[in-house]
């Protein structure tokens, strides 16, 4: 090789190693990407996304095409991990992105979001019997899903990343339980876990979302930090309706005791049709989301790149 093309070949590598850090740095969420992964989960044609059916299983495999395409490995022997503790076959979608630092990549902070929902109105009284479950999760997952498309093209992770696609929410946490007590079998080392629950609707408030179990960890106020002004806060709906307990967060608190909680912009003021068939996806703000998930790039960036011990639980 010639020395005139040996340097040539050297400028283009770093001209590629400089493109690569500067669209980290100025990476940005596109709208047509939330549109398109939302559109698609809550389509009729997954059929309401029912725990053990057809619909959900095509749903699986495009959050699985989702981990391939951004080089994002199984965490088990494949992304499919079946539920130990519901009665018909259907499975948490589980991605797993090794961190680069040798002493925090022991530690994981996990993402998810339920990418189930209730199916199909057996007695409909109108003729829209499909609940779509756009809001409930489907936002959610897409916002999992556009984190997955950051950290997997930018590989710039310290701690171990687990992305948790948990089915059979609806049914009463079983995928996340069923996840949960696996890992800790295993001697899971978990860091953090931040759950995703109906993000398609803004608030009219002075923060953009509330996280559950705001006071039992500083993870509210490290988000904050991250951020660099108030992004997140309490809601008294929270403790009316124990929201803490009721999302998929609370089995990972419960099997680790770790700062676990849930992120959400639904309360209960801002969207109509909880559980209800027009749960559908024209009635999402994409804008709202596209904004928040954008919100979320840094937040979640610097959660996996903190110090040791930066998010803990607070002593009582």
């Amino acid at each position: 090789m010639n020395q005139t093309l040996f340097l040539l070949l050297i400028l283009a590598s770093l001209s590629v190693s400089a493109q690569k850090k500067v669209k980290a740095a100025t990476y940005k969420v596109e709208e047509k990407s939330v549109a398109a992964t939302l559109k698609f989960l809550s389509s009729d044609a997954l059929q309401g996304r029912l725990a053990g059916s057809k619909g959900l299983e095509t749903a699986a495999q495009y959050l699985e095409d989702v981990f391939v395409k951004n080089g994002v490995k199984p965490y088990f022997m494949s992304y499919k991990d079946t539920l130990t503790n519901f009665d018909k076959t259907t499975y948490n979608v589980v991605g797993y992105l090794e961190g680069t630092d040798t002493e925090l990549k022991k530690e994981f902070v996990v993402f998810g979001a339920h990418y189930d929902h209730i199916g199909v109105e057996k007695n409909p009284t109108t003729t829209d019997s499909i609940y779509n479950g756009a809001n409930d999760d489907a936002s959610g997952v897409t916002t999992v899903a556009e984190l997955v498309n950051y950290f997997g093209r930018t590989k710039k992770n310290k701690r171990s990343i687990l992305f948790c696609f948990f089915s059979a929410e609806e049914a009463g946490l079983l995928g996340s339980q069923s996840l949960a007590a696996k890992l800790k079998k295993q001697n899971f080392n978990l860091y953090a876990m931040l759950n995703f629950e109906m993000v398609g609707v803004a608030m009219k408030r002075d923060i953009l979302a509330y996280l559950t179990g705001y006071g039992a960890s500083t993870m509210g106020e490290k988000i904050n930090e991250y951020a660099s002004k108030k992004l997140v806060g309490y809601l008294d709906v929270e403790m009316k309706y124990q929201l803490f307990r009721r999302s998929d967060n609370f089995s990972f608190y419960n099997e680790f005791k770790k700062p676990s909680q849930t992120i959400c912009t639904f309360d209960f003021e801002n969207f109509a049709y909880y559980h209800k068939v027009e749960d559908e996806f024209e009635g999402m703000d994409i804008k709202h989301m596209t904004a928040f998930i954008q919100e979320m790039i840094p937040v979640t960036d610097k959660m996996v790149n903190a110090k040791a011990d930066d998010i803990v639980m607070k002593t009582k």
